[in-house]
């Protein structure tokens, strides 16, 4: 009688084959296809008055991949979940325990990185769920349920329909709403700089040197006047060389790559999207074929905040980096770095599941987005435990009366881990300073004033917005991308050349929250609730304790919000054609629109145009300002699909009427 194979169970279905021909036919392998298990869409599904009892059902559109998972549970002894190993991945496998796990040995395996070496590890090694961790999980869960089911309707009934609010993107639209009134209360201030072309006697070579100091303080020009009397004053003074410094400079190479850098580097060298990034990360963790008996997963997992790499890693890429390219780009002592102090050191950073595998040897099997981004993770792993970088930095120091000049430059005399990080060069600036002696007099051959004014603070874009995020400690690593894409997706921010800007709904909507919800729009309270997340997945925080401290100001908050808000009817000069009532603006998922006053009886709508006519020949059509799948904007015609025509801007002439 043939055994009967224990059943390993893993999120993604692109696993299955990678962790299939690992395993061997000693177990079967299938997919849960993510979360099966989670609160009815319909409902809150949370008793608040009962200990925040989630009710957990069955994902109507989950029905038939659970009946599968049944069916191949049925005759199994042992059942391995294998999901990822996060705090939601271990709340995926706890919740399925209850439909296919009962009366059966049950046991939890997790792996950084989907390699031969690794899963047999796990497997030979598995532990009990972490109920700390699924607590923690379920808590944020109910957080998120309760603020949106419980605000959305407030933002129907004050903006708009089928609008829905979320406990962290909320806040994450905050920051971008405040920069977007940054900028445009911006006003720019004037400043100016001031250098000086000048040459020893007897030398060709022209020395240029900013004024860097007046009366030991700094210049603070700040209009034409100041500049004409101070350059007249400069060009009657005499200068001389007072220093000339020399000092080399180390430089320690970055630390490898945690889910929040590596979406920054992405977005700033590749220029891909937060998601795309993890994207195209998932793929190369999940496993691919790359001329090799079986697909392996390239990297470890990509949902991590800890910059930590274990004591087996640590010592193949020190040996990798020795052989390849030297002992002198191998430092006596392995490089060591700290993660935050929120960070789950139980984690690895992101790094190559082998050192050995070269991009350059596997790129023939990569697609190219794939190539960038594992050449990206690769380099900068190696590159942090190499040698430091070393420049000899040089500055002269330069005076007359009342001035202070400097001139300075650097060079590369060793360039360590830069071997592999070209980019991060400091651009040299080669400069002679060997004719350059203490006392040396110098004539000026020019003064150059230059005027600047300041700029606004920038838009954030991925790459800044996740930077941002992090550092307010608002999300974690598994919530970056999803955090921007909901709020691309709800129309509350635009992405114009890679930067968001805020809406006019979203405006509405983070300033509706802000005055009545000011405590979840808090970036400190939201920060300090992810720690106290951490306290329960470390055992030291009972997650109903949270979630009361929570919920009774909020319940208050709410109330008072419920009391106030009035129905919002922002009528304009139109009426609608079916039934001559006054049309109103209305907001949507996908914009603005007009209404008809009378719905829901009368149900007529229409876009929201711009009043600017297409530019068509013949269309009597107008612009509309529409969204792209990736959230671009563009301007397309009223009359879409008769007339297609789009542009990524308004007409010159229309724009500027």
């Amino acid at each position: 009688m043939a055994k009967i194979k224990p059943l390993v169970i893993v999120e993604s279905p692109a696993k299955i084959k990678t962790i299939s021909r690992i395993l061997g036919d000693k177990y079967k392998v299938v997919s849960s296809m993510g979360h099966l298990i989670d609160l009815p869409k319909s409902t809150l599904g949370v008793d608040v008055d009962n200990d925040f009892m989630p009710r957990f059902i069955v994902l109507r559109n989950k029905q038939k991949i659970l009946t599968k998972l049944k069916k191949e549970a049925e005759n199994k002894k042992e059942i391995y979940f294998a999901t990822d190993p996060d705090r939601e991945g271990e709340a995926i496998g706890w919740n399925l325990i209850p439909y296919i796990g009962e009366g059966k040995k049950v046991y939890r395996v997790t792996f950084q990185e989907i390699t031969k070496e690794a899963v047999l590890k796990a497997f030979k090694n598995p532990r009990e769920f972490n109920k700390h961790l699924i607590k923690a999980q379920v808590a944020r869960r109910i957080l998120d349920r309760i603020v949106g089911y419980k605000i959305s309707p407030l933002l129907w009934k004050k903006v708009g329909s089928r609008l829905s609010a979320g406990r962290v993107q909320s806040v994450a639209l905050r920051l971008i709403v405040d920069r977007e009134r940054a900028i445009l209360a911006f006003i720019p201030q004037e400043y100016w700089e001031v250098a000086l072309d000048l040459r020893k006697p007897g030398l060709e070579t022209i020395l240029t040197a900013a004024l860097e100091r007046v009366d030991g303080e700094k210049p603070g020009l700040s209009n034409q006047a100041q500049v004409d009397e101070m350059v007249k004053e400069i060009r009657a003074v005499n200068f001389q060389v007072s220093r000339v410094t020399k000092k080399n400079i180390t430089r320690k190479s970055a630390p490898p790559y945690i889910t929040s850098t590596l979406q920054q580097d992405a977005f700033n060298k590749l220029g891909f999207s937060a998601m795309r990034t993890m994207t195209i990360a998932q793929e190369l963790y999940e496993g691919i074929e790359v001329g090799e008996s079986e697909p392996v997963g390239l990297i470890t997992y990509m949902r991590t905040d800890s910059v930590n790499i274990s004591k087996d890693a640590m010592g193949k890429v020190r040996d990798f980096i020795s052989s390849s390219y030297g002992k002198s780009y191998l430092p006596e002592e392995p490089n060591v770095f700290k993660s935050k102090k929120s960070a789950q050191e139980a984690h690895e950073a992101i790094r190559p599941s082998s050192v050995s595998r070269k991009p350059e040897d596997i790129r023939s099997f990569l697609e190219e987005d794939q190539f960038k981004l594992y050449d990206l993770i690769w380099k900068r792993f190696v590159s942090s435990q190499m040698s430091l970088s070393v420049y000899e930095n040089k500055k002269i120091e330069i005076q007359g009366g009342r001035f202070q000049l400097g001139a300075s430059g650097s060079s590369l005399i060793f360039d360590g881990y830069l071997l592999l990080q070209q980019e991060q060069r400091e651009e040299e600036v080669k400069m002679d300073f060997t004719p350059y002696h203490q006392g040396d007099a110098l004539e000026t051959l020019e003064v150059k004033p230059s005027q600047h004014f300041t700029k606004p603070p920038p838009r954030f874009s991925d790459a800044s917005l996740v930077k941002a995020l992090e550092e307010e400690g608002i999300g974690r690593p598994s919530t970056y991308a999803s955090i921007i894409q909901t709020l691309v997706f709800r129309n509350y921010v635009n992405r114009e050349r890679g930067y968001f800007r805020a809406t006019e709904l979203g405006m509405q909507i983070s300033d509706l929250l802000v005055e009545y919800f000011s405590r979840i729009m808090d970036v400190k309270f939201t920060a300090g609730m992810e720690e106290r997340l951490d306290q329960i997945e470390e055992g030291n925080l009972e997650h109903v304790v949270l979630l009361r401290d929570f919920y009774e100001p909020f319940k208050k908050e709410l109330n008072h919000a419920m009391e106030t808000i009035e129905k919002a009817q922002n009528f304009v000069d139109k009426h609608c054609p079916e039934c001559g009532q006054q049309m109103v603006v209305k907001w949507g998922r996908r914009g603005k629109f007009l209404s008809c006053s009378g719905f829901p009886k009368c149900k007529y709508a229409q876009p929201f145009t711009s009043g600017i006519p297409c530019p068509v020949e013949g269309c009597s059509g107008e612009l509309i300002k529409r969204r792209s799948r990736r959230g671009q904007t563009f301007y397309g015609c009223s009359n879409y699909p008769e007339c297609t025509f789009t542009d990524s801007k308004l007409p010159e002439k229309a724009s500027g009427s």
